[in-house]
């Protein structure tokens, strides 16, 4: 049954924004959930922790619902703190030399090992392989967000079943007659819809989307968010959808129907929608499903103003954010309500400067979800949409 909450109008939006007051230093926005997760894991990130190709692992050292995050692998960078090397800030995962030594630090072989590189690939190497097999042989189960199906392969179904534990293939989509194609019911979803999109991949916008939904519940606005990658699914996030595996005709009937199943499962006051790739790569055609299928009447824009290149694209400069807000607002009838920074190679001081430019740039508010009070990602939300959930916020 469809809800009859008034539709918002972020109409007005551009007539309404007060700039905010002056950047100040905050305190960084814990992602941590409040109750550890029964299940333990161990995340593999051999020599990309804290790097774009481990953003998985990344995701998971800041914010996991379904895991308690033991310890990290990754040669590289062993002996320290992962939430140092993120964050800096300590948070008490320590990172390893191999599997052995993670072993050693638990008190117990952990429930499960978590593959959390995300090569452009999408396939194990040999030395990963053998490393998978040993894990399971140990008796660990593995969850496997590459696009590479474990289960289908007859030496890893073997080895599970001799050793009684399970693979998650995270990516696989639900079977081709289960899939759904774009009705148009989205319309029936009544409450505000943002896309949290941005201007390359793994660039932020998932962190930036965990860190606004948990500040607006926090606030008693109740928020749900739509994950659309395999990171998200693996924190725990009940709605969602890995759409990079999902065929082509089915995309935007799959997301909106993930997203009507949150709304009327959840009754929010606004649904969230995480982003991938960007609207203006060749490379990724999800960011244009993730348009069409949550016809969102805002969305958040993430950007890294030190990155110069597209990744994995040396030749292919970045765009700057005006030109990806004209576009995402020619390609569909939309605002983008606000600006927020990936701060990689920035100083706080050049991060308070580009906050400033960019307001006066592009005229709307702009922050850095990780550096900045969370209060201002509220902010874009609450000047865009006044009378969330039928009552009007200050």
């Amino acid at each position: 049954m469809s809800k009859k909450r008034p539709a918002p109008s972020s109409s007005n939006f551009f007539d309404t924004f007060i700039p905010p007051p002056p950047v100040v230093r905050a305190a960084k926005p814990s992602l941590t959930p409040k109750k550890k997760p029964a299940k333990t894991a161990i995340v593999y990130c051999e020599g990309h922790f804290g790097r774009i190709n481990g953003k998985t692992a990344n995701g998971l050292v800041r914010h996991s619902e379904k895991y308690e995050i033991l310890s990290v692998i990754d040669s590289e960078k062993a002996g320290q703190d992962a939430g140092e090397i993120l964050d800096d800030e300590p948070n008490g995962i320590s990172v390893f030399l191999d599997l052995d030594e993670a072993l050693a630090d638990a008190d117990r072989v952990p429930d499960y090992f978590i593959f959390g590189i995300s090569p452009t690939s999408g396939m194990l190497l040999p030395s990963e392989r053998e490393l998978v097999l040993r894990a399971i042989d140990l008796g660990m189960n593995i969850v496997n967000g590459l696009h590479e199906f474990l289960n289908d392969d007859p030496e890893f179904a073997e080895a599970c079943a001799e050793a009684k534990v399970v693979i998650h293939d995270v990516r696989r989509p639900r079977d081709l007659k289960d899939l759904r194609v774009f009705s148009g019911r989205i319309a029936e979803v009544t409450c505000p819809r943002i896309a949290v999109l941005g201007t390359d991949c793994a660039i932020g916008k998932r962190t930036t989307a965990t860190i606004l939904a948990r500040a607006l519940n926090e606030r008693g606005i109740k928020a749900v968010m739509i994950s659309t990658g395999q990171t998200g699914l693996i924190q725990g996030a009940r709605y969602g959808l890995a759409l990079d595996t999902v065929p082509s005709q089915f995309c935007a009937g799959e997301l909106e129907g993930k997203i009507i199943e949150a709304f009327e499962s959840e009754d929010p006051d606004v649904i969230l929608i995480e982003g991938q790739g960007s609207l203006s790569h060749p490379a990724y055609t999800t960011s244009s499903s993730i348009i069409r299928g949550s016809c969102p009447q805002g969305v958040v824009l993430q950007h890294a103003p030190e990155r110069k290149h597209r990744c994995d694209f040396d030749g292919m400069p970045m765009p700057d954010p005006a030109t990806e807000i004209n576009l995402i607002e020619t390609f569909a009838n939309t605002k983008v309500i606000g600006l927020t920074l990936n701060h990689e190679n920035m100083a706080d001081d050049e991060i308070s400067s580009a906050i400033t430019g960019y307001e006066e740039e592009l005229g709307i508010p702009v922050t850095d979800a990780l550096t900045r009070s969370p209060e201002r990602l509220v902010g874009m939300v609450l000047s865009a949409f006044p009378k969330i959930g039928g009552s009007v916020f200050t």
